[in-house]
C-alpha cells in the first residue's frame, strides 16, 4: 500500500552510496488504498499558525507554531496531508505501516495528530536532518487518527534537494530512524530493515532469485529498488520527471488486485513526482489520463496569503501546469 522512491538524475550510485547528489533530486510515490481517497491539492502559505492536537487542544501535550515555509500538498479525504514539498525543497510523504506502534498516550510529551504530521514538518524545516533532529530531541509522539474508516497508522519518509533522506517508524511510541543517502526507497511492511534485508535475494539486488512481480509490499520494494538503479542519467528536468513516472507506475497496483484476505493489498489511487531542485511537484490520479504539476516558483507563498486549493477530484479535466488554477480556500 505506496511506495517511495528517491533518485538523482545525475549520479544516483554515488547518492546510493552516501555521496553528494547530482543533478535533479527527484522524489516519486504512490498512493495504494482501499477506496477511492478523494484527495485534492493545496497551497498553504508562510506564516500561519497550527496546532499539533487541533482535536483536542485543551489536553497536555497540545503545542503550536508558526509556517516558516509555504507548502504543497495532497490533501486525502480533503483533509489529511499525506505528501507534499515546501518552497525550499524539502519533501515528506507519509506510507501505510500497520506495524507501527505509537504507544499509549504520555500527556508528559509533545503531542502530534498524525494528520499534521507531514504538515509540520513542511512548515518548519529545509532539511532531513532538522527534522529527524527535531523529532528525536523532543520526544515528539505521533497520535494515530482512522483515515477512511482504516486505522491512521504509518511510518514518513524525509528527503530534500541535497539528496538526504530518512525513514522513521515509531515502535513502542519511539522514534526509529534510518537516515542516509543509501535509503532510497520504501514500501510497507515489514519493518524497513527487513525490507531492505528481503530485497536482497532478487537478481540485480544481491540475490538469485527472479525479480519479482506482484503487488505485495516486499515485490513493489524490490522492482523499485531494481529500476530506479537502472535509470539512465539525464541533464534534462523533463525527462528526469519521466523517468521517474515510469519506475513508480511499475512499482504500482493495477485495479482489481485488492485483496480482502490480504488488507495490506490496495489498489494504487495516484501517484506524485517531486522534483526538490526545480521546485516543481506532479500529481497523477489514476483514474485520469492528465499529469498536472505545479510550479513551487510561480507562487505566492507570502504571510497573508490565502490557502489556495485545486479541486482534481470534481474538476479532473485540469492538465499540465496548474499553478495559476488554484482557488481560494472557502
Amino acid at each position: 500500500m505506496c511506495t517511495r522512491i528517491l533518485w538523482s538524475s545525475q549520479g544516483h550510485s554515488r547518492m546510493a552510496q552516501g555521496g553528494p547528489a547530482q543533478g535533479n533530486v527527484l522524489v516519486a510515490r504512490s498512493m495504494d488504498w482501499y477506496q477511492d481517497t478523494d484527495t485534492i491539492l493545496a497551497v498553504r502559505p508562510r506564516g500561519v499558525e497550527r496546532q499539533s492536537m487541533p482535536s483536542t487542544p485543551a489536553l497536555p501535550g497540545n503545542f503550536t507554531w508558526t509556517s516558516r515555509f509555504g507548502s504543497v500538498v495532497a490533501l486525502m479525504y480533503r483533509e489529511a496531508a499525506v505528501d507534499g514539498v515546501n518552497e525550499a525543497g524539502f519533501q515528506v510523504s507519509g506510507l501505510y505501516l500497520s506495524e507501527s506502534e505509537y504507544g499509549d498516550r504520555d500527556p508528559s510529551r509533545p503531542g502530534l495528530e498524525l494528520y499534521w504530521a507531514i504538515q509540520y514538518l513542511l512548515d518548519r524545516f529545509d532539511s532531513v536532518a532538522d527534522g529527524v533532529e527535531r523529532i528525536e530531541k523532543d520526544n515528539i509522539q505521533l497520535i494515530p487518527k482512522g483515515l477512511g474508516g482504516k486505522p491512521g497508522t504509518g511510518h514518513l519518509a524525509l528527503a530534500d534537494k541535497d539528496g538526504n533522506s530518512a525513514i522513521i517508524e515509531f515502535r513502542d511510541g519511539k522514534a526509529v530512524v534510518h537516515q542516509g543517502k543509501q535509503y532510497t526507497v520504501m514500501a510497507n511492511s515489514p519493518w524497513y530493515e527487513d525490507q531492505l534485508e528481503l530485497k536482497e535475494r532478487y537478481e540485480g539486488l544481491g540475490g538469485d532469485q527472479p525479480l519479482p512481480g506482484g503487488v505485495d509490499s516486499p515485490d513493489r520494494f524490490a522492482r523499485a529498488a531494481y529500476y530506479s538503479a537502472q535509470l539512465p542519467s539525464t541533464s534534462d528536468a523533463r525527462e528526469a520527471a519521466a523517468y521517474m513516472f515510469s519506475v513508480i507506475r511499475n512499482a504500482s497496483a493495477p485495479f482489481g488486485t485488492a485483496d480482502e484476505v490480504r488488507p495490506n493489498i490496495s489498489t494504487t489511487r495516484w501517484r506524485t513526482v517531486a522534483d526538490l531542485t526545480e521546485r516543481r511537484y506532479f500529481y497523477e490520479s489514476t483514474t485520469s489520463p492528465n499529469v498536472v504539476w505545479v510550479e513551487l516558483s510561480q507562487l505566492d507563498f507570502s504571510e497573508g496569503s490565502p490557502e489556495l486549493l485545486l479541486d482534481v477530484v470534481k474538476e479532473p479535466d485540469h492538465v499540465g501546469n496548474v499553478t495559476s488554477e488554484f482557488v481560494p480556500a472557502r
